[in-house]
């Protein structure tokens, strides 16, 4: 079984990555996708000006045309992807939902429960009957975690990127009751300049990103509610610092916890395994740490740990890249739990 998908954002370098993995997806080669955006009406723009290297590829004809309901309606479209800011997604979910469209949304507008959480996005439209509605039906969209309520979901909600990586690495050791929670978890991650997008601030400029390293949004970063929710803990109980990398993708997260107890290296390795048993996206090792040089340009989230000598303490490192795993590869993981189908279809 094939379905008819529609892109809305391929502008963006996640957009660029989802249409070049769609294009290209084994259960999806009969049906190019429909890539819709800001173009005048009766005009198309070809993916190939848009994204010069996609010239030579399946995508060299296909065209962003004019977003209508209409032309999604015309072209039969059941799976809508979203690589759009937050602020549009709050707009384009409601309406596809009663179109009977599946949304994909790799945006951060639906994927936190709690209000205390989301208000840092400060949606103007919070609160409203057609947002509460929404919201209830978003399942967050991290097979590992939610696979078979993603399988019926109508609304699947992209996770964020460095999110993905502490999740993770961590949810395992969590659910197995193993870490000290209330001594604290700190997680240092650093992310390459395209997880800030592909407009232009003056912290991603050459000039200010080249042969760099700073953090940012200290205390205050949106994917912070993401680690909360998921992972079972209360803000107080973690530290998360985001640092930008002067790199193009791919992010490592060095996180720092303490056991309950005395731990060794075969009993976390079972934790982890046993908990990853079925998901194939995510890589273990135990030879040595993983690196961004491992994952870059791969769906796979690669995690690796060393436990200090009084097996008290450990070092998760877990590595991905930005644009695969943390945003438009897990995305086409996702459509392919909804849609039954193998879940590393079209990603190895």
């Amino acid at each position: 079984m094939t379905i008819q998908t529609a892109v809305m954002g391929v502008t963006g370098y996640a957009g660029a990555e989802l249409a070049r993995l769609l294009v290209h997806h084994p259960q999806l080669v009969a049906k190019t996708p429909v890539f819709v955006g800001r173009v005048e009406q009766g005009k198309s723009t070809p993916i190939a000006e848009i994204h010069p290297h996609l010239a030579g590829s399946a995508l060299r004809d296909a065209k962003q045309e004019a977003f209508r309901w209409e032309l999604l309606a015309e072209r039969g479209v059941e799976v809508l992807f979203l690589a759009t800011p937050h602020e549009l997604s709050r707009e384009v979910v409601p309406e596809a939902l009663k179109r009977g469209i599946k949304v994909i949304d790799l945006s951060g507008a639906w994927r936190l429960v709690e209000d205390k959480n989301r208000a840092v996005y400060k949606f103007e439209d919070e609160g409203t009957a057609a947002t509460i509605e929404t919201q209830a039906v978003s399942v967050y969209g991290m097979p590992e975690l939610h696979r078979e309520a993603i399988r019926t979901a109508k609304l699947i909600a992209n996770p964020g990127c460095y999110a993905t990586s502490v999740i993770l690495a961590l949810k395992p050791l969590i659910a197995a009751g193993l870490v000290d929670v209330e001594h604290g978890i700190i997680s240092d991650s650093k992310s390459g300049v395209s997880g800030a997008g592909k407009a232009p601030t003056a912290k991603t400029h050459y000039m200010a990103a080249s042969d760099n390293l700073s953090a940012y949004r200290l205390w205050g970063h949106r994917h912070t509610g993401e680690l909360l929710e998921q992972l079972g803990v209360e803000s107080g109980k973690m530290i998360f610092t985001p640092h930008l990398l002067p790199i193009p993708r791919g992010i490592l997260s060095t996180i720092y916890l303490r056991f309950k107890s005395a731990q060794t290296k075969d009993a976390i390795t079972e934790s982890y395994r046993s908990f990853y048993a079925e998901s194939p996206m995510v890589r273990l090792y135990t030879r040595e740490l993983p690196q961004i040089q491992y994952s870059v340009n791969t769906n796979y989230c690669d995690i690796g740990f060393q436990i200090a000598p009084d097996g008290e303490r450990c070092i998760v490192v877990s590595c991905l890249d930005n644009l695969l795993k943390g945003a438009a590869g897990q995305a086409v993981q996702n459509l392919n739990v909804l849609m039954g189908w193998k879940e590393s279809e079209g990603l190895e």
